[in-house]
């Protein structure tokens, strides 16, 4: 049967190509991605000499409710298992992209225009008068207490050593240092504090708060970028001994699990804890509403500390504030039941209280279920007014419901997404370590793709338009000259520029690889082995390309090509459909007395007008028999008869597809048959590989087809739907368009 369609695309489906300027899609990404060696394979897993640092951190800090004052000292250890000695250690200073003279500030470009609202005028943020920035009180050595050497260059500290550490050698130090909290309502920084006027109180969300060892790797040593505010963090996994000293009315949520709770909590906060750790059905309420509003009134001289313990961790965070409701519950993945625990003010309620932490929850079983089981202990929701940011085991999340506790589905909807996003982010970039000072959608772009299949799977009335091929469309339409792709180092894509190629398209990328590409077993299978893969290690763009690859079967150099390195679009227009029946056969055995008549396959068609419907009806070709010669190997094992009989009242339909967006792409066709039945079928993106520009391919229907349409449900990010369709329906005019909208 396969070599009778074989003989029909022979006699049927005859290439043909028109003038195309070649631009190299389907290429190898061979010369573009580095070359694979012994610490990173060709197949996209860490090598056989993999190697990576770790450095482990005990830490005492305390705040100042009143003056936000944060006063910290560190012993860090350092492990060098890299295959060369270091000389001298990089730290981070993120705090310092705040202080006066910072790179960030001086770096914008901004303008005077004839008028302009005076809080958002360029300098604005001078008029806060804001202190920012790490003050450096000491470093030294942690066994002699010696003073080391030190450079700070903007956001880094450079630390020169005693003697060159060697492979295997660790090495200790200790800092002071102390900084200004900000307040994060005038700064919209990722941490910092919230003033609540009606009750005099502070919530603190305390990130980036303490010098943090820079990433020494295989691919480009230290990691050299400095904070400019846009592109995240890259860090070093390690342990975590943190104590926390606040005023003893406070409470605390952190990254890792509480060491000292008789210490910081009552007997029947430790017994509701205890409960929590037990219950998997619905949260328990460890401080309720009532008594965090109690809270609210106090004003506590004392203090307490609350000591944290997190390991394998790249970070440390923490949330404190009197006004915190507490509520937690436990999740089952597998052998492990981590706790999901949620702080909020009163102000986040009702909607906190029912949402939160069952979002969590909901987050760690469908990406545990698509990825690796959640390996850690606890993850936290912390309520804030603005934005999202993630940390490991804890973020900070935005959704806040009106004074009067009544929300819209808009407020619903954004909660219940930051909360996935950022709890996700344990995921992507807190356990499969990657580097998003460079490149954010390895973080972002991946887990904005899972929290949209969490969405898609737990949460039915919450719309997932955005991510989505149909819903970034739009976006691709748009402005080459103002668009980056993908691949670009973070703090060099615009800023208006930055949500859609950091997260939005890289999630449509990978839902379209998913649903049309690869097909979902496929694409889970191999997805899960690159979380699996580069779990606790720290993965590169290559390693997740090749790992696509190499569990898969697919190649995808031109997804990757296309989706990732470029900006172009997909843009495939349905330009001509031709009907054919074959003409009832005619004996004539030495193919004598053949005529040809419009309509015919031999025929010169080219000045003929285009059809726009079927109402012609099928034009007809004859089959004539095939010369002895043609058949080479097939001699003797196809008879014209059996094709014959193969066609046989067929329709057979050409279509002519043009590529006009530039972006290869799988070709969704959706039939339309006579008697109201559909059928849908995808023709793989390889169709394009001879030519980029134009593609003619032959369909066999048993019924009548009354229309076609090109990529029905906008699955392959199409920027113009209208142009997908026979019978080709005229133009809309401007009125029309005005009257839809």
């Amino acid at each position: 049967m396969q070599k009778i369609f074989l003989l029909l695309l022979l006699l049927v489906a005859i290439p043909s190509y028109s003038q195309q300027k070649w631009q190299g899609k389907f290429e190898q990404l061979d010369q573009i991605l580095p070359t694979p060696n012994s610490y990173r394979s060709a197949s996209g897993a860490p090598g056989i000499n993999y190697w990576q640092q770790r450095a482990d951190y005990d830490i005492d800090v305390e705040l100042n409710d009143e003056t936000h004052l944060i006063t910290g000292k560190e012993t860090i250890t350092y492990f060098n298992n890299a295959p060369e000695p270091l000389r001298f250690l990089w730290l981070q200073l993120d705090q310092n992209n705040l202080s006066k003279d910072n790179m960030t500030d001086k770096s914008k470009t901004n303008r005077v225009r004839d008028s302009i609202p005076a809080k958002f005028f360029p300098l604005a943020g001078d008029t806060y008068d804001y202190a920012g920035g790490f003050k450096i009180i000491s470093v030294k050595d942690a066994t002699t207490g010696k003073d080391l050497s030190f450079l700070i260059n903007n956001t880094m500290l450079r630390i020169d050593l005693p003697t060159a550490m060697k492979t295997g050698d660790k090495y200790s130090f200790k800092i002071e240092w102390s900084y200004i909290e900000k307040d994060r309502m005038k700064f919209s920084e990722r941490g910092g504090y919230e003033y609540f006027p009606e009750d005099g109180n502070y919530l603190y969300t305390v990130a980036q708060w303490f010098p943090r060892m820079c990433v020494f790797d295989d691919y480009e040593g230290w990691q050299n970028k400095q904070f400019l505010g846009q592109g995240e963090f890259t860090l070093t996994f390690g342990n975590y001994r943190v104590r926390i000293t606040v005023p003893s009315d406070h409470i605390v949520g952190a990254s890792g699990v509480l060491q000292n709770p008789k210490s910081v909590l009552t007997k029947e906060q430790i017994e509701r804890f205890d409960l929590a750790k037990r219950t998997f059905d619905k949260p328990v309420f460890i401080v309720t509403e009532d008594e965090a509003k109690k809270k609210e009134k106090e004003r506590s001289k004392k203090k307490s500390t609350w000591e944290f313990e997190a390991k394998d961790v790249r970070d440390f965070a923490f949330a404190t504030s009197r006004k915190f409701i507490w509520d937690a519950m436990a999740v089952k993945v597998n052998d492990k039941t981590p706790l999901a625990q949620s702080m909020y003010p009163k102000e986040g309620n009702p909607l906190w209280a029912k949402e939160s932490t069952m979002a969590i929850k909901n987050t760690l079983e469908v990406y545990s279920a698509r990825t690796l089981d959640y390996p850690y202990p606890t993850a936290f929701s912390i309520h804030t007014a603005n934005q999202g940011m993630e940390y490991p085991m804890i973020c900070f999340n935005g959704g806040r419901p009106k004074p009067d506790g009544t929300f819209s589905q808009r407020t619903y909807e954004g909660m219940v997404g930051v909360i996935i996003h950022e709890v996700g982010h344990n995921f992507f970039p807190m356990i499969v370590n990657s580097d998003e000072r460079q490149w954010s959608w390895m973080d972002e772009g991946l887990n904005s793709f899972l929290e949209r299949e969490t969405k898609r799977e737990r949460y039915p009335n919450v719309n997932i338009s955005w991510g989505s091929p149909k819903g970034m469309a739009g976006y691709m339409k748009g402005d080459k000259n103002l668009m980056r792709p993908i691949m670009w180092d973070s703090d060099n894509i615009p800023g208006n520029d930055f949500g859609p190629n950091a997260y939005g398209k890289p999630s449509a990328a990978l839902t379209l690889l998913r649903e049309t590409v690869m097909g979902p077993e496929l694409f889970d299978k191999a997805f899960k082995e690159y979380s699996q893969r580069w779990a606790f290690k720290h993965p590169k763009p290559a390693d997740f390309f090749r790992t696509m690859e190499d569990a898969s079967a697919v190649d995808l150099d031109w997804f990757w090509r296309g989706w990732f390195y470029s900006v172009d679009n997909v843009d495939v227009e349905l330009d001509e459909v031709k009907w054919f029946k074959v003409k009832a056969e005619q004996k004539d055995l030495e193919n004598k007395n053949v005529k040809t008549k419009t309509g015919d396959l031999a025929a010169d068609t080219k000045s003929k007008e285009k059809a726009t419907d079927f109402n012609n009806g099928p034009q007809e070709f004859t089959m004539i028999n095939t010369p002895d010669n043609f058949y080479g190997e097939f001699k003797n094992k196809i008879s014209d008869g059996d094709v014959r009989k193969k066609l046989e009242g067929k329709n057979l339909y050409e279509l002519t597809l043009k590529n006009k967006g530039g972006l290869v792409t799988p070709v969704i066709v959706e039939w339309t048959f006579k008697d109201g039945s559909k059928e849908k079928e995808t023709i793989p993106a390889e169709i394009w590989r001879v030519n980029e520009g134009e593609v003619k391919k032959v369909f066999m229907k048993d019924k009548e087809v009354t229309s076609i349409v090109i990529d029905p449900d906008g699955a392959s990010a199409d920027v113009n739907l209208t142009d997908n369709v026979f019978p080709k329906k005229p133009a809309e005019s401007k009125f029309e368009q005005l009257k839809k909208n």
